[in-house]
Formats: structure tokens, C-alpha cells, sequence
């Protein structure tokens, strides 16, 4: 399992567990169905990923930016972040500086709403709607929690996150997919196909594939 999730590497299944016990803090208290699990915690973890990647990448951009605002070639940091990172993170949607930082008359449900909401207007044209629709079916101090679990999670790059998406989807998969006819493919078979299939240059296009989670580049 890739280190950049934890300070120490892992085994697979203290990752697992980790992950996992954000859903018992649903499962226990929230008037919440399993097979409703998957958006929110996926949202959170979208922010903490954001946030991480944001941080380690942030001196970068501000160098390239201060190295841009001479003659013609004048740059506003929010640009340059987008340029070099992918996106911005308005201090709104921090999970350090903002959802950790919570205070007893706070509301997480609505926090973490508002955290969204700042981070989908800061980045108009990077396509990303985030799931806000549940939060308030949790109670404070179960989001409050769920919160601390997931700050842990090192996470800084897309592949890892990935991961943490496909591990969840596969868990929710029997009783959020079949609802509409779909059914996930785990990615054990993936790879077997994919084996079977022996491409040795380029990348299998799969028209039918969904999330592509499983995308594989040879």
C-alpha cells in the first residue's frame, strides 16, 4: 500500500480498517442507510486529499508566481494555483485550518456543507460537484468524529485516492449499484482481463467502465 498515506506504511488491512471505521461511526448512529454511506464519507475524503495535495504543492506555485509578476507575464495566485496544482483551496473548504478547527457552537453538518460549497465556487472550471445532500442526516458529534478519522489520511496524490474511492465502492457496491442495474467489477477480475488481454504498449479503452477507477496504463 502506497506510503504516502501514512507516516508509516501500512498493512493493507490496518488501511482498511481505517477507512472502514469512518462507516461504523454511520452505521451506529446516523439515520443513515448503508447504501447511503459511500457519497458523504467520499466527499470528506475528497477535501482531506484537496487540502493535503494544496499544502505540499503550495510553495511551488508561489514561487512560480512571484517568478511571474514581471513585464507581460503577470499571474494571480489563484491562477497559478490552478496552473500547478489542479485547484484552489479557499480557507472555507481547509479541513485543517477550517473543519478541524470547529468550535462547540459550531454545526459540522453545515460546515462541512459550507466547505463544499466555497471549494466548487473557487473552482468554477474544474467540472467538480461535490455531495452535500446527507451531512445534515448525521449528528454533530458523529460527523465531528468521522472528521477526525479521515484527518490521519496522508493523502497527496489522485492514484491513492483512487484507491480509497475503489475500496469503498466495492463495499457499497451490492446495495447502492444494483439499485439501478449495476453491478461493480472487482478489481481482481480487472486485472485478470487485463492479463488475459497481454498489451504490452498503450492503454485499453473500456467504453463501459464508469468511474475508471481501474484504469490500467502499460
Amino acid at each position: 500500500m502506497n506510503s504516502l498515506l501514512f507516516d508509516r506504511v501500512p498493512r493493507p488491512k490496518v488501511f482498511e480498517d481505517n477507512l472502514w471505521a469512518a462507516a461504523d461511526r454511520l452505521r451506529a448512529k446516523s439515520n443513515l442507510k448503508s447504501s447511503e454511506y459511500a457519497a458523504p464519507l467520499l466527499g470528506l475524503f475528497f477535501l482531506r486529499y484537496a487540502t493535503n495535495r494544496f499544502e505540499k504543492m503550495r510553495a511551488e506555485a508561489d514561487a512560480q508566481n512571484a517568478a511571474k509578476q514581471t513585464g507581460r507575464n503577470v499571474e494571480e495566485p489563484t491562477q497559478t494555483y490552478v496552473r500547478v496544482i489542479g485547484f484552489v483551496v479557499p480557507k472555507e473548504a481547509h479541513y485543517d485550518n477550517t473543519l478541524l478547527q470547529l468550535g462547540p457552537n459550531d454545526s459540522a453538518p453545515e460546515k462541512v456543507i459550507e466547505a463544499m460549497e466555497a471549494f466548487e465556487e473557487a473552482n468554477p472550471d474544474a467540472g467538480i460537484v461535490l455531495p452535500k445532500a446527507d451531512y445534515r442526516k448525521i449528528p454533530d458529534d458523529v460527523l465531528r468524529g468521522i472528521l477526525g478519522e479521515i484527518a490521519g489520511l496522508k493523502i497527496t496524490e489522485g492514484d491513492v485516492f483512487g484507491k480509497i474511492y475503489e475500496y469503498f465502492l466495492g463495499k457499497f457496491a451490492l446495495s447502492e449499484g444494483q439499485k439501478g442495474g449495476e453491478f461493480y467489477t472487482p478489481t481482481s477480475v480487472v486485472r485478470l482481463i487485463v492479463e488475459i488481454l497481454e498489451p504490452h504498449t498503450g492503454r485499453i479503452l473500456d467504453p463501459a467502465c464508469g468511474t475508471s477507477s481501474n484504469k490500467d496504463e502499460f
